[in-house]
């Protein structure tokens, strides 16, 4: 049986879920019309990943009886076994399992889809699933690319429907009241924000998912996986390493950059209000994991916004212990945030009043309160929005989520082809960088404008004004040899 056999029919009986549907047909007639109420759950992908976002449903499913799962696509016959008997043998109800994503999405029945695929399928099925009326958890990123990053945006906008994009962490309640207090003015003029992801391990990062003898062609749908088909990454032999530990190459990931800089990007634009970004540049290298591996084990991302605001994230994936605080800088003070991402709160550290001219300014802790569960949280907002028909309810939209791609993206393409970028908001374009950025900061200083701001600000000139002292009166160019101290 060739590779290509495994699709659909030929890989359910493979896997032996002959029993499972392998038509549209028959999976649509194998599902009950939603007449209980419940939101009827279908999860493409049921790696390691989408097994929190399974675990999330069951919990909805035995709780309080909002969600039912009742399909599972994998390309890899062990997935879909052992997520089916979990479903199963939680609900008493058996979910119906295909190889072809498609099944899922044309099935009239099912009313969301959770995506948790390779980063290079996210954007082919975020778009099929909202065209074909369905609401999408997708997992971050939510694309693999900047221009599929766009098109899914606007595929959303035109949709109507609830899309959630999977960084959890973005429903800790600290990065709204964080916005709040920096729209109010508490720390002043936002110029910066720095975020991490420092980790270390003696095998490699993301070599910790085990290969194993099943992984083979005959268990593994491998054309379906690449999507060389699709124009989704170039044919190739089959690889477990490639399969298994795919974020280590390009064609399927971008390492870093886009399993753990999205992360923190993301909370960092929710919290300051930021999205896109004005120029972006990226850096960094293999300099110890030399194991094959395509993605660097050190990089950094800067981003420029035209508010005024740079961003920085930043990483090894070799020494963990030494990490940089997250922290936003204002002119009045800074939101220190530590390390991690588990935050019930930010401290306020103050200037100093010889800065601010503002004795009143002082350090103080701001505490906002804990998340048990992020996963369960952030799903359980996607089912919430879903039930109120309030897109704009998620924690994590597909605007913020697309911003956080161009940021990351951008960094991570800069860093493989040596450029800076440029990203035009208003056209919603990107390309190479020149002295534009530059010479706009520059003719603004000449010019003597106010500081911009982040979007949502609404604190006048707060911690945003110089106060020359009275010699800076004797600056400026001598016309006709006249000082101009005196004219």
């Amino acid at each position: 049986m060739t590779p290509r056999d495994l699709s659909r029919r030929g890989f359910l009986a493979t896997t032996g879920a002959s029993a499972a549907i392998a038509s549209t047909s028959a999976l649509g007639a194998a599902s009950s019309a939603n007449t209980n109420g419940r939101l009827r759950v279908g999860f493409i992908g049921v790696g390691g990943r989408c097994q929190t976002h399974v675990d999330s449903a069951i919990k909805l499913q035995t709780g309080p009886g909002t969600v039912e799962c009742v399909a599972i696509c994998d390309v890899f016959g062990r997935y879909l076994d052992e997520t089916g008997g979990k479903i199963e043998s939680k609900t008493g109800k058996a979910p119906t399992r295909t190889g072809d994503y498609r099944d899922i999405i044309s099935d009239p029945t099912i009313d969301a889809v959770v995506i948790a695929t390779p980063d290079h399928w996210h954007a082919t099925q975020t778009i099929a699933a909202l065209k074909a009326g369905k609401h999408v958890y997708c997992e971050k990123p939510m694309t693999h690319t900047v221009q599929e990053a766009l098109d899914v945006y606007q595929a959303w906008k035109e949709s109507g429907k609830v899309m959630q994009v999977g960084v959890q962490s973005t429903s800790l309640p600290v990065w709204n009241k964080l916005n709040d207090d920096i729209c109010a003015g508490k720390l002043g003029k936002v110029m910066q924000y720095q975020t991490e992801m420092f980790r270390n391990s003696s095998m490699g990062q993301w070599r910790y998912y085990q290969l194993t003898k099943d992984m083979n062609p005959s268990n593994v749908d491998w054309d379906t996986f690449v999507g060389h088909e699709q124009g989704l990454a170039p044919k190739q032999p089959f690889d477990r390493a490639r399969f298994a530990q795919w974020r280590c190459y390009w064609d399927f990931g971008s390492g870093m950059y886009t399993d753990l800089f999205v992360h923190r990007t993301t909370s960092m634009l929710k919290a300051t209000g930021l999205r896109w970004p004005g120029r972006v540049v990226g850096g960094g290298g293999i300099f110890l994991e030399l194991d094959g591996r395509e993605a660097p084990d050190v990089a950094t991302v800067i981003a420029d916004f035209p508010e005024g605001v740079q961003g920085l994230v930043t990483a090894t994936m070799c020494s963990s212990n030494v990490p940089i605080q997250q922290a936003i800088r204002g002119h009045n003070g800074s939101a220190v945030l530590g390390t991690g991402e588990d935050f019930s709160g930010y401290d306020f550290v103050a200037e100093r009043p010889q800065v601010t001219l503002d004795s009143s300014i002082k350090s103080e802790r701001v505490e906002v309160g804990k998340v048990g569960d992020t996963s369960f949280a952030h799903f359980e907002n996607f089912v919430g929005a879903i039930k109120d028909d309030k897109p704009e309810q998620v924690n994590c939209s597909p605007e913020l989520g697309a911003a956080a791609m161009v940021v990351v993206k951008l960094g991570a393409m800069s860093y493989r082809e040596g450029k800076a970028y440029h990203f035009n908001r208003d056209s919603m374009t990107y390309g190479d960088a020149d002295a534009s950025w530059a010479n706009h900061w520059e003719e603004m200083s000449a010019r003597g404008d106010k500081a911009p701001h982040v979007p949502g600000w609404h604190a006048g000139e707060k911690g945003s004004k110089m106060v020359p002292e009275d010699y800076q009166k004797l600056a400026g160019p001598w016309k006709d040899g006249v000082d101009p101290a005196k004219a």
